[in-house]
């Protein structure tokens, strides 16, 4: 198939633009605005950037639609706009054209969804796919000469996005993924493995840009260029548009420190490795595009021959450490017995610590320290594990929610945790910040609490969530959550199971009041014991009040009508009436579950020791 890109890439290499974003910031808009909604808002300073890449000789431009899908317009409540946004994209890149008299293509700019696709995240394919169809199908209507995939960091994401333009369009696709500094893509693909994946899907340009400077991206068009060179035609042309350097906050300015001289010696490198489309991403300006103008001028045909490149050695995985001891008590078939504590919520963790050393003397196996329980602040649940283990000499499991964590600061955290010797982990989503002390708060939710499992066990396995080595194998005990009072208990079940499935070896029930209530759960569940250990939650009450406010105000608890009942006529002798039921509840369940959860309110530890003399 003949096309204008085609045609001009065959014959030698393609000038592209540089940054849009960063020349609108540069005219003034906020960092904070939706750059693309621009384009409706203020089409002449979008226009006046196309113009300034067509003076600085660019022969392709590229859209101001980056960020313009559903999901990325709807933190900006518009994602009713996704036609007249991108429609309007296209309409300032072909007036700026007709303005200069140029006959520069026109690339429909297309970015990520901003959203994790599954199994670590919520987004499915399908989703993902009709997202950028929908985007597609206004650039189409727009009039773009062809699409550029750009910026995309799961090669899982690329795919779904390249299936939704082949579904609506048969024009060119060029497609760029963004790369670490250790050469691999977000997500974590080599570049060998990019070219193996997208090259049987026809595209036109194949490629990197953004994420590092010119001097990270290099040995990654030379890897591209290997891998293509070793496969059969036709052959995707090779694109690459670094960034201008990493960014920095001068004088309450972004600046980035590649100089346009800079870029110049970059095209002439990327021209030696077969690069064929060039151009700039983030911090690059139409000084940068003028200096790779004149360097792509003086570009001899030996330029243009790939030099040679070199492997390296994959390395190998350091063996494991040993199970955590909790790990190796469940092992051992030990009952475990664990008590949550509350990190502080100022500076001073001598409460905990204290409580800690209590619960320590009464014999319990393990001290769970929750994640900013009810979306209220508190001390880090890492720290105060770190100083309970350190200071009080008890291991600990750490309440890890994906709702304050991106995937990769959760791998981050993660790491860090194995670091300094906390590596049991109850794997969960997360209350949602509306309950807490900051309700306009921005939740994350890059991942849900199946995928956090997912990845713990992938970390386990010595590698990342997207399959790049962490140099060793982990070894964390991984633990998840289960609510057996839940109305509808065969969507608990299911859930369960894909907990399971994805590498729970350890389940933690929400505090029940009733064995039934776990009995009626497994038959549900459809099996007389799980296949992996439970530990049984129990909170032990304080007094009716406390109880009504449980049942009605806070989310995942539930009790029986027996208890609320006998909390009634407790009376003053609540708290007695409280360590009376739960200690009943601890001898009923024993025989059929592997340990107990016991989360003691307002700080009182000593409650919860108390219970745990129903094992003596």
């Amino acid at each position: 198939m003949s096309h204008p890109l085609l045609d001009r890439l065959a014959a030698g290499p393609v000038l592209a633009d540089g940054a849009i974003g960063t020349m609108l910031y540069a005219g003034g808009a906020a960092l904070e605005a939706c750059f693309d909604a621009l384009n409706l808002s203020d089409p002449a300073a979008v226009s006046a950037v196309h113009r300034a890449y067509l003076a600085a000789g660019a022969e392709l431009i590229t859209t101001n639609s980056f960020a313009a899908n559903r999901f990325k317009l709807g933190a900006f409540d518009l994602d009713d706009k996704v036609r007249p946004i991108n429609r309007a994209a296209v309409r300032a890149a072909r007036e700026a054209r007709e303005i200069a008299g140029s006959a520069a293509l026109i690339a429909g700019s297309i970015g990520p969804t901003g959203r994790t696709l599954t199994p670590y995240g919520g987004l499915t394919p399908a989703a993902a796919r009709a997202a950028v169809g929908e985007q597609i199908e206004a650039l189409l209507e727009g009039g773009v000469d062809l699409l550029l995939l750009e910026t995309f960091g799961s090669l899982d994401e690329a795919r779904e996005a390249i299936a939704a333009a082949r579904a609506v369009c048969d024009l060119p696709i060029v497609a760029s993924l963004t790369y670490a500094d250790d050469g691999r893509t977000i997500a974590g693909d080599t570049p060998e493995a990019v070219v193996e994946r997208l090259r049987p899907l026809g595209l036109a340009g194949l490629g990197a840009n953004c994420s590092v400077g010119p001097r990270r991206l290099l040995p990654v068009a030379a890897a591209l260029a290997r891998q293509l060179a070793s496969g059969p035609e036709p052959r995707p042309w090779l694109s690459l548009m670094p960034n201008a350097g990493w960014p920095a906050q001068v004088a309450g300015r972004v600046i980035y420190p590649s100089s346009p001289d800079y870029f110049a010696a970059f095209a002439r490198e990327a021209l030696a490795l077969g690069v064929r489309l060039v151009g700039g991403c983030c911090g690059t300006t139409p000084e940068h595009t003028a200096a790779m103008r004149a360097a792509l001028a003086e570009a001899t045909p030996a330029a243009l021959r790939p030099g040679p490149v070199r492997r390296r050695p994959a390395a190998a995985l350091i063996p494991t450490e040993e199970p955590t001891q909790l790990a190796r008590k469940l092992d051992g078939g030990k009952f475990i017995v664990a008590v949550e504590i509350d990190p502080p919520k100022g500076l001073n963790p001598t409460k905990a610590l204290e409580g800690a050393r209590l619960l320590q003397a009464a014999g319990v196996d393990a001290i769970n320290v929750a994640d900013s329980p009810m979306a209220r602040v508190r001390m880090s649940a890492l720290t105060l594990c770190t100083l309970i283990q350190q200071q009080v000499g008890v291991e600990t499991i750490l309440h890890l929610t994906t709702r304050d964590r991106s995937l990769m600061g959760l791998q981050s955290d993660l790491l860090g945790a194995h670091a300094l010797g906390v590596r049991n982990v109850l794997a969960l989503t997360g209350d949602p910040p509306t309950l807490g002390d900051y309700p306009d708060s921005s939740a994350v939710y890059d991942v849900d609490s199946v995928g956090l499992i997912r990845v713990l066990n992938r970390l386990n396995a010595g590698t990342d969530a997207a399959g790049a080595s962490i140099g060793r194998l982990a070894s964390f005990t991984v633990a998840c959550a289960v609510d057996p009072t839940r109305d509808d208990l065969a969507l608990e079940a299911q859930r369960l199971r894909a907990k399971l499935a994805a590498g729970a070896r350890l389940v933690m029930t929400q505090p029940i009041y009733d064995p039934a209530v776990w009995f009626r759960f497994l038959e549900v569940f459809g099996a007389p014991r799980l296949p992996a250990p439970v530990m049984i939650g129990i909170l032990p009450l304080q007094s009716s009040k406390h109880a009504e406010f449980l049942h009605n105000e806070v989310p995942g608890i539930t009790l029986s009508e027996e208890a609320r009942e006998r909390m009634r006529r407790a009376g003053a002798d609540g708290r007695r009436e409280g360590v009376a039921m739960a200690q009943e509840l601890l001898r009923q369940l024993r025989p059929h579950v592997q340990g107990v959860y016991l989360m003691p309110s307002f700080g009182r530890y000593e409650v919860a020791a108390e219970v745990l003399r129903a094992l003596d």
